[in-house]
């Protein structure tokens, strides 16, 4: 992760210092696209952004911990954080979801911004514990789905979709490897991936925070 985090920023640094300060390319540098496993970050200029092949998250079908069905199609238009945890995790979870939830009070009374966290052990994350494991954090259901549904879905999803996977560079399928992963990734309007950090460290959170307000601009 501090490698891939690392790369991100020789780029940026490159592009600066190539670039002078009045240039307009620098007063209107936008965040990163992320479409390969190694979160190689990519920008485009308005021009080149239509016709450039960037990743986008897969069509889904889950269940939140409410019971309601939620589709790519409920996300897209909103930006959200998304990450992959299980409710019984006794270590990195809770880390994260302390972490997210200071996420969640940055854009309370904002609509256009929702978390969504997916389970990876959905034989054990029914509804009915996700809803429990909710009411006992003061996760809002509106703001913040917390998913279900089969294995195979799920890990699918996060391997193909959001790149969720620390066994980077190891031969896994979508159904047999326990996927799990400290990597929260920042979502556009348009389903594609546009931040990538590590959810356990609050100095991440606040970074994330920060690059949703400025895909709020972009948007």
């Amino acid at each position: 992760m501090i490698n891939r985090l690392l790369t991100g920023l020789v780029c940026l640094g490159i592009f600066w210092q190539c670039s002078s300060p009045g240039d307009p390319k620098v007063q209107s540098i936008g965040l990163p696209y992320y479409s390969q496993a190694d979160f190689t970050p990519e920008w485009f200029d308005d021009q080149a952004i239509g016709s450039a092949a960037i990743h986008t998250i897969a069509p889904f079908k889950l269940v939140n911990q409410n019971g309601d069905t939620i589709t790519e199609s409920d996300l897209k238009g909103k930006i959200y954080v998304a990450n992959f945890f299980f409710t019984i995790c006794p270590t990195i979870c809770p880390r994260m979801t302390d972490n997210l939830e200071r996420v969640m009070e940055a854009f309370e009374d904002d609509n256009s911004v929702l978390l969504v966290s997916h389970t990876v052990m959905p034989w054990i994350d029914s509804v009915a514990t996700l809803h429990e494991f909710a009411q006992k954090r003061g996760i809002q259901g509106g703001k913040w789905h917390l998913l279900t549904g089969e294995k195979t879905d799920l890990y699918t999803l996060g391997r193909e979709s959001y790149f969720a996977d620390e066994g980077f560079g190891k031969s896994v399928t979508a159904d047999s490897d326990f996927l799990h992963t400290e990597n929260v990734v920042l979502v556009d309007s348009q389903l594609r991936i546009r931040g990538v950090y590590n959810g356990t460290l609050q100095l991440e959170m606040s970074r994330l925070i920060e690059d949703i307000r400025r895909l709020q601009g972009e948007t």
